[in-house]
């Protein structure tokens, strides 16, 4: 079982570059491994450290003033490469919402299997939320699952977010495939005798 999702409200991380893709989230050379742990250690590992390891203090994920389980990231996030190591990074760092304009598809697919969700608002929500996170670091984003809204608690504002409804299903019940597969269990053997018969 995973953890589940309900209502998430947090503080942000503001990452407002556009056509961020996945070789920037988690370079090549850090796909070798086949396990998922370790790999938040590493997610923009080529903006946050300098060659020799020294922690870039200019990067946002190096600033303590930003903090909080969601990114903001800008437009055409998660574009290039379809490797699933990029939503690992992500939900490996703790992030569990990530907030665009716009996703690749196949890095958002990514994202939701691996228990982040990705909510796609309007640009001018987007710069609405850059600007609040930007004048006041503590700005928190209410994200309600169920409801499918986001909010942006220092303004008010809210929007409504898309999702699949099975994904939804699987992120509010803490699901993956398997699991999914495995709580219809008894749906499965009766459907299963049934048609033996």
């Amino acid at each position: 079982m995973k953890q589940k999702f309900n209502i998430i409200t947090s503080t942000c991380v503001p990452l407002p570059l556009e056509n961020v893709d996945t070789d920037q989230i988690i370079p090549a050379r850090f796909l070798k491994a086949t396990d998922k742990e370790g790999f938040g250690d590493n997610l923009f590992r080529d903006w946050r450290y300098d060659k020799d390891g020294t922690p870039r203090k200019d990067f946002v994920l190096n600033d303590p003033t930003y903090g909080g389980c969601i990114l903001v990231a800008g437009r055409n996030f998660g574009s290039g490469s379809s490797r699933e190591h990029a939503a690992w990074a992500i939900a490996g760092y703790g992030f569990r919402v990530v907030i665009s304009s716009f996703f690749a598809d196949i890095h958002k697919n990514n994202e939701l299997n691996n228990f982040v969700l990705p909510v796609v608002v309007s640009e001018e929500f987007l710069a609405e939320l850059f600007q609040s996170i930007s004048d006041n670091p503590k700005t928190e984003v209410r994200v309600d699952l169920p409801r499918q809204t986001v909010t942006n608690l220092v303004t008010g504002r809210s929007e409504l977010f898309e999702i699949n409804g099975y994904k939804k299903h699987c992120l509010i019940n803490g699901f993956d495939d398997i699991d999914f597969l495995l709580s219809d269990t008894d749906i499965i053997t009766s459907w299963e005798q049934q048609s033996k018969s």
